[in-house]
């Protein structure tokens, strides 16, 4: 990119960490375009280097290629700590840092850091984001990622199982809004949430399914509880369940959702339900029985639920999805600790396709993991969105997107980027400190309507 820089009227000044052999095309064509050249020879105690960045408004780290993974050392490291130090400031504002491909110390399999990387201001990806872009303690180097188009030759990528959800993406699948449609044109979702811990639960879902776009949401709740939901809920009809005390669902209460859910094309259990031993026992009921069920989403309680019953992924049909935080998918898979996030896809891959379930790994870089081992990543890591009730919200967007006739997958991965737009677009005019679940709500048609 040097020569292109310099072409377009930038004074630019090479600094070669090693020596090259010759022939060397590319350093013939950068002298001939006129850009200074210096090699480590020239100037082994680095002071020329120093006194360049100390007058730099641009740097570009290109000092290595994407697949080094040793330690960073001798001159490398020497180069990286003064550039480091340059970073810092002093008297003059700092050069800005373009990293090109991955800053130099970033491992682009694990996401591991070298304690001398230099963290960019922007990376620059050549050809396709790197898993070690999306996973941290990676993503805090790379600053902006900009995917550059290279040139890479269609079909190259067909075995490629891992995939950055991109917006172009996500509006192929939007489920179309013709004119003549109806409220049954856009399924129906019912939501099986809240106790008397855990009202608002049942509320951010159910609005979240009618945001995206369902045509009819009702909430299945504990009996004594919809006068307290109803008056913030006034869109979604309700199905009162029985109770074994106030505002705690009662086992029976898994006879009344089977009777009534034929006919819905979506069902979400889990979001506040809440743990106690009756509650877990209409869970398991309900999903575990061998009923009949639309496609479903399992999120929260019911995902706690999950992970105190033997091979309960055994004895409920594939047609699901489950969407759990890092604490949960521990507890699915008997205690197993997640040692960082480079672990985060790994996993999420192995149990998908052990359960014959699509996972929805939620945290920065959320994964969706596909029963035959594809994955998706979103490309969204919001500090905002680290706050109670996001995840209801998740959940009842992907939800109200399979009432639409999605398939899981789709569903699941549509919902986590829509979730993940919607976070950057509040972010953007509230900051990441404030944020609240139901501010995500508003902005869901928004970000549909900016998509489209």
């Amino acid at each position: 990119p040097i020569c292109h820089i310099q072409r377009w009227g930038a004074r630019v000044t090479a600094h070669i960490c090693r020596e090259r052999g010759a022939p060397d095309p590319k350093l013939e064509d950068a002298l001939r375009d006129g850009v200074d050249i210096v090699t480590v020879s020239q100037d082994p105690e680095l002071g020329r280097l120093r006194l360049m960045l100390g007058s730099a408004h641009l740097v570009i780290d290109a000092m290595l290629g994407t697949g080094r993974a040793r330690p960073i050392e001798g001159v490398f490291k020497d180069i990286l700590g003064i550039l480091s130090i340059t970073r810092r400031g002093g008297s003059r504002t700092a050069p800005n840092l373009l990293a090109l491909d991955l800053p130099t110390g970033l491992n682009c399999d694990t996401a591991g850091v070298d304690p001398a990387c230099v963290p960019a201001d922007v990376t620059v990806a050549l050809g396709y984001p790197k898993r070690g872009h999306l996973a941290f303690p990676g993503a805090e180097v790379v600053g902006y990622l900009e995917v550059a188009d290279i040139g890479i030759p269609p079909g190259l990528d067909e075995d490629v199982q891992v995939n950055l959800l991109t917006s172009g993406w996500a509006r192929s699948v939007l489920p179309e809004r013709l004119g003549d449609s109806h409220k049954g044109t856009f399924g129906r979702t019912m939501i099986v949430a809240g106790s008397r811990h855990f009202l608002g639960a049942a509320y951010l879902a159910a609005a979240s399914a009618a945001r995206v776009g369902a045509g009819l949401v009702t909430i299945a709740i504990p009996s004594s509880l919809i006068s307290s939901v109803a008056p913030r809920a006034v869109e979604p009809t309700f199905l009162p369940l029985p109770e074994s005390r106030e505002g705690v669902v009662s086992p029976a209460a898994a006879d009344d959702i089977l009777e009534a859910v034929n006919g819905y094309s979506s069902l979400l259990v889990g979001c506040g339900l809440g743990q106690a031993d009756e509650t877990r026992g209409m869970v398991e009921q309900l999903l575990l029985s061998g009923a009949d069920l639309p496609e479903t989403i399992v999120d929260a309680d019911g995902l706690n639920t999950l992970a105190l019953i033997p091979d309960w992924h055994r004895r409920w049909p594939d047609n699901a999805v489950l969407t759990p935080h890092p604490g949960e998918m521990a507890r699915l898979v008997a205690g197993s600790n997640l040692h960082g996030d480079a672990d985060r896809l790994e996993l999420a891959c192995a149990d998908a396709r052990e359960w014959s379930k699509t996972v929805v790994l939620k945290g920065a870089y959320t994964v969706v993991a596909h029963t035959d081992g594809v994955a998706k990543v979103a490309p969204f890591s919001n500090p905002g969105l680290a706050t109670a009730g996001t995840g209801d919200v998740l959940a009842g967007a992907i939800a109200g997107l399979m009432s639409q006739g999605l398939g899981p997958e789709t569903a699941a991965s549509l919902g986590v980027y829509l979730h993940g737009l919607a976070g950057e677009s509040v972010r953007e005019h509230l900051g990441d400190t404030g944020m609240v679940a139901s501010d995500l709500l508003p902005e869901l048609p928004v970000t549909i309507k900016n998509l489209r």
